[in-house]
């Protein structure tokens, strides 16, 4: 077989949408292999929701420019959001590339890579997919492997929100849902190979199910659809945004034991004059509203959320009304960012007012309040015992040789410990007495494995 180097760039979408094409790709004679060296085909799915993102993928075309001096019979394919976004451009700028192809065809990606082996000439594949209805044909996973611990379902792809520093519309398109029944037998099957936790994404995914989905099915309901299914252990999803959360989402956590105790919400802002800048679509009293009602249902629910510093027109005030608002949630974890214009969105035709070192100063800033939250809240947890879904081997063995095993708890904390006794399989859920904290990491030692009741009854989380 021919073999394929894949890399991967961005976010959760991306990864499933690799993962996707290394499936469709191996069903056309092409294995994966970690060695680019000695790959026939690279394929890099890249990512344009940052500036940096975009330059490191540039960067990273240039480093392959060799490798294909010396065979010139190797495929270069651009993938992913970037690929959307530039097109025809991307080819001027790094020509040695075979073909550029955007997320709506991911189906088709054997297809473009034999096009591209039988002709010199390179090629753009960015249509977006004009019919209504979002489909993703099953396939078979490759021979002797088994779905990944922690496995990823597309439920929804596209968004219609349109916030005025968001390319995600113009690189994805509009919102399309796929039908509940789909989604279920992918979980299934997942499940069946060996999934023991199911997260359902989409770039909105808690708009799923709003737009010309027959029959309809709403988002909530397809959660309790989805926890039915037999052998799941745990249920989760992402990204939600504020605007489409409904009282019955809220409820469902409450209702539903294998919805994690975990939410991924992002707010960008603490100004409501920013958020309304941001074309947010909610205030800052609506977030916390919402933050409220799920700690109400869940006493315990643990929050992560995304910030924009910097953000044309923000003043020194309303970037410490973002860090207030964060310490008020306690979020233990966030992904923040200073902002960058991106092409084709609102706020790039907007006077960018805030010299790149009140960015970088304001993005240093949340960075340590965050590391202060993330200390806090992992402090809670020292000397408790936590229940861990084993995801894999660590990359590390303790220093005496025992099998170290990473997992993760509910509330998406990772946590690495030994496993003397050998006793442990991946999709394992054992029980972890936590002993140390480093960043948003734990390490300790287990003391149950697959339903064994330790003296103290473990907390999920």
């Amino acid at each position: 077989m021919k073999q394929v180097f894949l890399e991967t760039h961005g976010c959760q979408m991306n990864a499933a949408d690799t993962d996707r094409m290394e499936a469709l790709l191996f069903h056309s004679g092409y294995l994966r292999t970690e060695a680019v060296e000695n790959a026939d085909l690279i394929i890099v799915n890249t990512c344009s929701i940052r500036e940096k993102a975009e330059n490191k993928i540039y960067s990273l075309f240039g480093t392959y420019r060799p490798l294909k001096r010396r065979n010139p019979d190797l495929i270069l394919g651009l993938t992913g959001c970037l690929a959307q976004q530039e097109g025809e451009r991307l080819l001027k700028r790094a020509p040695h590339i075979n073909f550029v192809m955007g997320p709506d065809e991911v189906e088709r990606v054997a297809q473009v890579v034999e096009a591209a082996t039988k002709s010199r000439k390179s090629r753009v594949w960015i249509e977006f997919d004009k019919g209504k209805e979002y489909a993703i044909p099953q396939i078979d996973l490759l021979p002797g492997e088994r779905a990944n611990t922690s496995s990823f379902v597309n439920i929804i792809k596209g968004c219609d929100k349109f916030c005025s520093f968001c390319v995600v519309p113009f690189t994805r398109g509009r919102e399309k849902s796929r039908s509940a029944d789909e989604i279920c037998a992918e979980a299934r099957q997942l499940i069946d190979q060996g999934a023991r936790e199911i997260i359902l994404l989409g770039q909105n995914v808690n708009a799923y199910g709003k737009r010309d989905l027959i029959p309809a099915v709403a988002f909530h309901e397809l959660l309790y659809r989805v926890a039915e299914i037999p052998g799941l252990e745990r249920l989760r999803f992402t990204t939600s945004h504020p605007r489409d959360f409904t009282p019955e989402t809220v409820t469902a956590f409450g209702e539903l034991d294998v919805l994690v105790n975990h939410l991924h919400l992002p707010v960008q802002s603490g100004s409501d004059r920013i958020l309304e800048e941001m074309r947010r679509g909610h205030g800052v009293d609506e977030y916390m509203g919402l933050i409220q009602a799920l700690k109400d249902t869940v006493p315990d629910m643990a929050f992560s959320t995304d910030v924009i510093v910097g953000f044309p027109s923000e003043t020194e005030r309303e970037f410490e009304m973002t860090l207030e608002l964060m310490g008020k949630v306690g979020f233990s974890n966030s992904y923040m960012f200073q902002y960058s214009a991106r092409p084709n969105t609102p706020a790039a035709d907007w006077p960018d007012t805030t010299p790149e070192e009140v960015k970088k100063h304001r993005l240093q800033k949340t960075i340590e309040l965050q590391n202060r939250l993330t200390h806090e809240q992992g402090q809670r947890f020292l000397g408790k015992s936590v229940e861990v879904l084993v995801e894999g081997l660590s990359r590390k063995s303790s220093d005496d040789g025992t099998p170290r095993w990473r997992g993760r708890t509910a509330h998406y904390w990772s946590l690495q410990f030994d496993d003397p006794e050998s006793k442990v399989q991946q999709g394992d859920l054992v029980t972890v007495q936590v002993e140390g904290l480093r960043g948003h990491s734990f390490f300790g030692s287990m003391i149950g494995c697959n339903g064994e009741v330790p003296q103290k009854n473990p907390v999920k989380v």
